[in-house]
Parts: C-alpha cells; sequence; structure tokens
C-alpha cells in the first residue's frame, strides 16, 4: 500500500514495494512555492500580452454593464440579441467619438501650451528656492560669492573655448499621441467587435459554464457566482459611471463659476480620472493648479480653484459614492490602493482604471470559494454591513 507523508515544508510520497522494483521516495515541492512560480508567471504574461489582454477585460467589463439592457430587450420586447447588440456597440462608438470631438480642440489647445505651463511652474519654483536662498544666506552671514570679481588682466593662461549650446528636440505630446493613435483604435475596434459577439451571444456563456461542471451542486455554484458577479458587477460599475459624469458636470461648473479656462475639458478629465481611487484625484488637482498658475500668475489666485476640485471630489468620496453603492461592496482602502499600483505596474495608466472592478470581481468569487475567503476578508472593509444588505 502506498504511504502518504506530509509536512510542512512539502510531500512525501512512497512507491510500493512489488516484486524486483525497489521502494523509492519522490519528494513533491511546497505548496506555496508552486503557487509563488505560478503567481510570478502569471504576471509576466499578464505584463507581456498586455495589447491583447486590456481590450478582452474592457470588453467584458462593458458586456457586463450592458447584458442586462440586452436580456430586458430579449425578455420584454422580444427583440433578439443581435439587433440589440448592433444598436449598443454602434452607440457606445458614437459616443466615444462625440466625446473626443468634442474635446478635441480645448484639449489640444492644452497640449500646445504644456511648455508655457512648465515655465510657469519653473518660475514659481526658481522664486521659492531664490528666498529660501536669501534667507540662508542672512542666517550664514556669508555674502554671495558672485559679487567678488577677478580682473582679466590677473588670469593666467589662454582663455577656454566657449562651449557650444546642442538643443536636442525631443518629441512632444502631441507626437507620441500621434504615434500611439493607430495601436490605440485598433484596440478600441477590437474591443467593440468583441463586445458586439459577447452580446449577441446571450446567455450562451453561462450555458456553457453549466455543462463544464461535473456535478449537479458544482453546476449549481458555478451558475451562481457567474449570476453574482454580473449583477454585482454590473451595478456598481454602472453606479460609478453615473457618480463620476455628476462629478465632472459639478467639477466644470465650479471651475466656470472661478474662471477658470476650459471648464469643460476639466469636468471631463475628472469624470475619467475619478475611475482611478485616490491618485486620479490628487492628478486632477495637479493638473488645475499647474494651469491655474499659469493662467493667474499668483499661486494664491492658483489655489482656489485647486481647493473647489478638492471640495468636489471629498463630497463625492466621503458621503454621496458609499451613500448610493453602500456598504457591501465598501473594500479596504489599503488594499486598494495596492490594488491600483500593482495594476498601474503591470498596465500602465489602463491598468488602474481596471483595479477597482477586478477588485470587486475577485470578492464576489471568494465569498463563494472557501479557500479564498482569507482573500476576501482582506480586501472587505472593517465595517461590519448591516443584516437587511
Amino acid at each position: 500500500m502506498a504511504d502518504d507523508r506530509s509536512s510542512d515544508e512539502g510531500k512525501t510520497i512512497v512507491a510500493p514495494n512489488i516484486g524486483l522494483v525497489t521502494k523509492q521516495t519522490v519528494q513533491v515541492g511546497p505548496r506555496w512555492a508552486v503557487i509563488g512560480i505560478f503567481l510570478i508567471l502569471f504576471g509576466g504574461m499578464l505584463y507581456l500580452t498586455a495589447s491583447f489582454i486590456l481590450p478582452v477585460v474592457f470588453a467584458l467589463l462593458f458586456a457586463l454593464v450592458l447584458s442586462p439592457i440586452v436580456r430586458f430587450f430579449r425578455r420584454r420586447l422580444k427583440v433578439p440579441e443581435p439587433i440589440t447588440a448592433i444598436f449598443l456597440v454602434l452607440g457606445t462608438l458614437v459616443g466615444l467619438t462625440a466625446m473626443f470631438y468634442a474635446l478635441s480642440d480645448p484639449l489640444t489647445q492644452i497640449v500646445r501650451n504644456a511648455p508655457s505651463y512648465a515655465q510657469a511652474v519653473e518660475e514659481e519654483v526658481s522664486s521659492v528656492q531664490q528666498q529660501f536662498g536669501r534667507l540662508t544666506r542672512l542666517r550664514s552671514g556669508v555674502e554671495d560669492a558672485s559679487a567678488v570679481t577677478v580682473p582679466q588682466d590677473e588670469v593666467q593662461g589662454p582663455q577656454p573655448e566657449e562651449p557650444r549650446e546642442v538643443v536636442v528636440r525631443s518629441p512632444t505630446l502631441l507626437d507620441t499621441a500621434a504615434n500611439s493613435a493607430p495601436q490605440m483604435l485598433a484596440g478600441v475596434g477590437f474591443a467593440l467587435i468583441f463586445l458586439f459577439f459577447l452580446l449577441a451571444s446571450g446567455d450562451l456563456f453561462h450555458q456553457k459554464l453549466v455543462q463544464s461542471m461535473p456535478t449537479f451542486s458544482d453546476k449549481k455554484r458555478a451558475l451562481s457566482i457567474a449570476h453574482e458577479i454580473e449583477k454585482e458587477l454590473s451595478r456598481y460599475l454602472f453606479t460609478i459611471t453615473l457618480i463620476n459624469i455628476g462629478l465632472g458636470v459639478a467639477v466644470g461648473f465650479s471651475l466656470w463659476m472661478v474662471n477658470m479656462p476650459t471648464p469643460a475639458v476639466f469636468g471631463a478629465l475628472a469624470t475619467v480620472l475619478n475611475f482611478i481611487p485616490y491618485i486620479g484625484a490628487i492628478v486632477g488637482m495637479a493638473l488645475v493648479g499647474v494651469i491655474a498658475l499659469a493662467e493667474f500668475g499668483d499661486v494664491t489666485a492658483a489655489l482656489i480653484p485647486v481647493l473647489v476640485y478638492f471640495a468636489c471630489t471629498s463630497l463625492e468620496g466621503q458621503f454621496l459614492t458609499p451613500m448610493i453603492v453602500g456598504r457591501r461592496l465598501e473594500m479596504n482602502a489599503a488594499a486598494v490602493f495596492l490594488s491600483v499600483a500593482f495594476w498601474g505596474w503591470i498596465w500602465g495608466v489602463t491598468g488602474m482604471f481596471l483595479a477597482v472592478p477586478i477588485m470587486v470581481g475577485v470578492k464576489i468569487l471568494a465569498s463563494y470559494v472557501d479557500s479564498l475567503q482569507p482573500l476576501g476578508n482582506f480586501l472587505a472593509s472593517d465595517r461590519t454591513p448591516p443584516a437587511q444588505e
């Protein structure tokens, strides 16, 4: 009979002694080492295949948001799924095109004025450095060494040749955007086509998932997980999108009230950046502060738009979103920040947008799988949800 022995370091498997075959012992590696190697390889795969994985993930997220609409038209109005899918995909394409067209001129103007914005920040930093330098010289009592001059006739030896200035022109933001535009358009086109097939297939995914499970209990659990992830994630994404649109309108109107230039652009940026927790608000305030400093030329005047932006995002993050979304999907703030940093490292800025939806899906999955309960507890907020939720 085979003798299985396990320990914390690994598992020892002893083969039976049959006839002339001697007893052999095979040492199996520890489980945590195998999991660690798998995670490293999986992370490398995600990093190397980002150009293919990202459109697929975006299409899946959009399918989760739009699939209830397809299901509603099929059950209530008897409209086939492909017809509804075509209208939804075309509507998404038209909406994205109209948004980029409406914001193209203000964004182009901001990109063209980027050198002047950088110069304004540099001048302000230089002014602060000069003030600190004066305070240092006053405290040390040392006069400025540049005031001491040496007569030209006391300089011995030949004068060195003046260095020649070499200007290296680096690519501008417009050049970078123009170079990356074909790849972005290809990714958007691929995501929209895949989104159409996902929406047009209807409940085919659920049927295949049930058929692939071996037992009835596994079929039931897999279907429950799929329905729960679809319901909660679609509700979360739809609600967060509406909240961010409202935040963008509030930010644009508030900045218009304080005479900030191109308030519609900052409202649109606030809508997009608010999908990135914590970091998005910081980036938005930094952009508003830099452009306000270049436009108004005064730090005090530039702080007013920054404070307005901060007030809008704080009201949304501390009161509006928790009240509307509810405590059931609240997550650990440290885990959210770590997730944003990790997916930003793997997939760049795009990964930061996907960090929270991925966390929501993993948290729902962990609530059904016993082995993932510790991970679900780590991702959950420290506040216990009410019983009615």
